[in-house]
């Protein structure tokens, strides 16, 4: 005779026992939201790197009180009229609403660790980071402000690309953020960005791997399309770790990775070097026009001293 047997379907109200918590998608440990703050949203069991919102990134590099925002009164118009399931400002505004931004990008001056620079950051919570004509206009406003201050422009992308919402106008950010880095090349300013995860598209192919200096945080997506894309396209399977910052590196499109906790510390001594190689630059940084561009003196030996310290096998032997 068969047994009756109680069961309990009763549903745990989840939100309230794990309130804040995340899980790492990388090795399935929970963890609070104290902990991913204090390191710097980062897993303390396997090192992933979780995503931050442009203002949580600032906070993390400028130093107390020192932060002053540039070009905050921007805002996305629709030139276009463009519409696919939604009207594109009904996006914009819902984007406005669920960040606390104006736009993907923030743009202000700062101290870090007393050395004043530019500083751009992305968010890829607004509509993927991607690049319309605002996030041009700051970056360019930002390059601006750097060269007339003789500052350095210090940017940390995240991005899906140009944003298909304003068509060519989005595209032509691509010819204006490169126009904005070679003004700064030419005073010169010293610039480096540093790239997150996602970081694609029309901005990777853009002012985001043009910098004197390209930083990846570790196992950070960067590819101009993605894997399904590519593999479409050419019939065969990738390599394992395609696009990862770490075969980045190992291919020479990025200088070197910084996990987040030093990311701070590292960036002011690499602008610190580059700083200190313009200031003392007695030589033209550029070749007379029948000749091919390209940096010389005291400025390429301070490129050359802060990509040896990401490759410690390429440092120049002891005189």
């Amino acid at each position: 005779m068969a047994q009756k047997v109680s069961v309990d379907i009763s549903r745990r109200n989840r939100g309230e026992v794990l309130k804040g918590a995340e899980s790492c998608p990388q090795c399935s440990q929970l963890l609070t939201a104290e902990e991913l703050e204090e390191n710097y949203r980062v897993c303390r069991h396997c090192g992933h790197h979780f995503r931050v919102t442009a203002r949580e990134r600032v906070a993390q590099l400028a130093d107390t009180g020192t932060w002053s925002e540039i070009a905050a009164n921007l805002r996305s118009a629709d030139p276009l009229d463009f519409f696919d399931l939604r009207p594109y400002p009904e996006r914009v505004e819902e984007a406005e609403y669920d960040t606390g931004l104006p736009e993907a990008m923030l743009t202000g001056t700062a101290r870090i660790h007393k050395m004043e620079v530019v500083l751009a950051v992305m968010d890829f919570q607004f509509l993927g980071g991607s690049m319309g004509s605002v996030v041009g206009e700051k970056f360019w406003r930002a390059a601006e402000t750097a060269i007339e201050t003789r500052v350095p422009l210090a940017v940390v992308c995240a991005s899906g690309g140009a944003r298909m919402q304003e068509g060519i106008l989005s595209l032509l950010q691509m010819a204006k953020t490169t126009c904005a880095v070679e003004l700064m090349a030419q005073v010169p300013v010293p610039f480096v960005s540093v790239l997150t995860h996602p970081t694609t598209g029309g901005v990777l192919a853009s002012f985001a791997t043009l910098s004197d200096v390209v930083i990846a945080e570790p196992g950070a997506f960067l590819s101009f399309a993605g894997p399904r894309i590519i593999e479409q396209t050419i019939k065969e399977k990738l390599p394992e770790g395609f696009g990862l910052a770490e075969s980045n590196v190992e291919h020479g499109q990025v200088d070197m990775i910084i996990p987040r906790s030093e990311l701070k510390d590292r960036l002011v001594q690499i602008l610190g070097m580059l700083e200190g190689g313009v200031a003392c630059a007695l030589e033209p940084l550029w070749e007379e026009e029948e000749s091919r561009p390209g940096r010389r003196g005291a400025f390429a030996e301070a490129i050359g001293r802060i990509k040896s310290l990401a490759n410690p096998s390429r440092r120049p032997p002891k005189r």
